[in-house]
């Protein structure tokens, strides 16, 4: 059985110059063609802007397919203007937008049963969401408190379910050492603070591990100084 990358682990993988290389080149600010999920936060101002925060909108299903998912027509339709939307609504309005992951206030919206846990449920369950695109949609409008979560992020942080308690815990870990070292390679990649360092931390892990991700059975990402 895989164990999780420990705090240090990942400490190591921020730590190579390859982690401001790899940011650097998915949001564009080397030059050339940035990713397009390098914009998943900032289309239309962003999913957690004040007028637009606790509403799905067509600028924030657009920005998912930024990230390579989509959600179908019928139930694009249901969150833009039908039952599914009104009821995520309903939990958004109790979700603030400025608690981040890691701090002391975030644990209950993301604990079996908070708001941000039964959004994703919602969301998980309609027709043609699953898992990835719910968090997906969740990271669009809660950017500092839902971190973008797929196959090859979980497989490089050798990760399961319940994902965002283990993050949390993580930042959490040595006075917030974690969200420390990710504000220093955000500042070093010269990326606005308005890229969450959840985010940071997703892009950095995906970059690395996405090119040698085998699918079932991948043996996670490659460690810093060592075969795996």
């Amino acid at each position: 059985m895989r164990h999780s990358l420990t705090l240090p682990q990942i400490l190591a993988v921020l730590d190579e110059p390859q982690s401001v290389t790899d940011l650097q080149r998915y949001f564009g600010v080397a030059g050339g063609s940035a990713f397009t999920g390098g914009q998943f936060e900032r289309l239309g101002g962003g999913g957690d802007r004040l007028e637009t925060c606790n509403i799905i909108t067509a600028e924030d299903l657009i920005a998912v397919e930024l990230l390579s998912v989509r959600v179908p027509p019928r139930t694009a339709l249901n969150l833009l203007q039908g039952p599914l939307g009104k009821a995520v609504t309903a939990e958004l309005r109790e979700i603030p937008t400025d608690v981040p992951l890691g701090h002391p206030t975030a644990t209950p919206f993301i604990d079996r049963g908070g708001r941000a846990d039964l959004a994703w449920r919602l969301l998980r369950n309609a027709d043609g969401i699953g898992w990835v695109v719910a968090g997906k949609v969740l990271a669009r409008k809660r950017p500092q408190l839902v971190p973008v979560y797929d196959e090859v992020v979980a497989c490089a942080f050798r990760t399961g379910k319940r994902f965002w308690c283990w993050l949390n815990g993580r930042l959490h870990d040595q006075d917030g050492l974690l969200a420390q070292r990710l504000a220093n390679v955000r500042s070093q990649s010269s990326l606005p603070s308005t890229i969450s360092i959840i985010r940071v931390l997703d892009v950095v892990m995906w970059m690395r591990h996405r090119d040698e991700h085998t699918g079932y059975r991948c043996r996670g990402i490659r460690l810093p100084g060592s075969d795996r």
